[in-house]
């Protein structure tokens, strides 16, 4: 599987040699807006071919498959003519700005008959992955409330601060808790959601989701200040805590399975990581394409426009409720 990267950018700069862990030299070509940026880009990860030209690295005969992996606002654009022109395409999450969006991407891949997914990588984290199957296999008993946040005071500057660039604690950083919710729960059938808006950018917010059969779960995003970064996963028969950062972690503590564990000292689970932490998920997207899938069976599009559907409501919410309390212009 032969790639092209569209971005430079800091997550390039991790995901980019767990690529090349998977396959080496599978890398090709990358793509930015400045061609001294991703000219040097190139050189530092060995790729041989960079361009500011995007129609010259999709026209390329020797790229299969697309990361892309710029600012938010632009993922439906770029996953879009990557598919357009004959590409397999991995995009970095959210997917896209909203949920439209998403569904948009999904049907442009149906109509050229290529692969699409969000690179939501905690869904193929060994860790993860076993967590929700001991849920599965009934260790917590029925889950009934899971609890998450992703809060940290990131540095002033760049996309997560710039609102035409889409940025937004809810979609950078309250995807992961809200996809958590979602996987081990199931879907969001009631939301209320509050937060903060700054220059037209959430930057915090607070979320309560209503699950089917009376089930919730609580989640807070934040670009402000910190929240603790860990996640619980809490049934009839016991729970499963999750360190910080709960979404790229390699352990976790079983507080269920026998008296000693609940009331004394938990069980530890631990499922080294590969890389630095997405080389599962390419692994399995190349395994996906490879034979032939265009979707895939652990993050597809019913899955990730779901979410993206929640986060919708989610940033609705908040939005709303800071133009009533006279925040900002309505």
């Amino acid at each position: 599987m032969r790639w092209a990267v569209l971005g430079t950018g800091r997550i390039c700069e991790t995901f980019v040699p767990d690529i090349q862990l998977v396959e080496p030299d599978s890398v090709v070509s990358v793509w930015g807006r400045r061609a001294e940026v991703v000219n040097d880009f190139a050189a530092r990860h060995a790729i041989s071919h960079a361009s500011s030209d995007l129609d010259d690295v999709l026209s390329r005969d020797d790229v299969d498959a697309v990361y892309v992996a710029t600012p938010t606002a632009t993922h439906a654009e770029l996953a879009i003519r990557a598919l357009e022109a004959g590409k397999h395409v991995l995009v970095e999450k959210p997917i896209a700005f909203t949920a439209a969006e998403a569904q948009a991407i999904f049907a442009q891949a149906e109509s050229h008959d290529r692969f699409v997914m969000e690179a939501m990588w905690m869904k193929f984290n060994p860790l993860h992955v076993e967590v929700v199957r001991l849920i599965a296999d009934g260790l917590i008993g029925e889950p009934r409330f899971v609890r998450a946040a992703f809060g940290m005071p990131f540095p002033a500057g760049g996309s997560r601060w710039n609102a035409e660039l889409g940025g937004s604690t809810v979609l950078d950083q309250g995807i992961y808790p809200v996809t958590l919710a979602d996987w081990v729960l199931g879907p969001a059938r009631g939301v209320t959601a509050t937060g903060r808006i700054l220059d037209g950018v959430d930057v915090s917010a607070h979320i309560t989701l209503e699950h089917d059969s009376g089930r919730f779960s609580h989640s807070v995003c934040s670009l402000m200040e910190f929240t603790d970064p860990s996640a619980s996963l809490s049934g009839t028969a016991g729970w499963i805590e999750i360190p910080a950062m709960f979404w790229a972690t390699d352990s976790a503590r079983l507080h269920a399975g026998s008296t000693g564990a609940l009331f004394g000292t938990p069980d530890q689970l631990s499922r080294p990581r590969e890389g630095n932490g997405y080389v599962p998920m390419i692994r399995s997207v190349v395994t996906a394409i490879t034979n032939g899938l265009r979707q895939h069976p652990q993050h597809d599009a019913a899955a990730t426009v779901r979410v993206a559907q929640t986060l919708d409501r989610i940033r609705e919410q908040v939005h709303a409720q800071d133009v009533q309390e006279g925040r900002r212009p309505t």
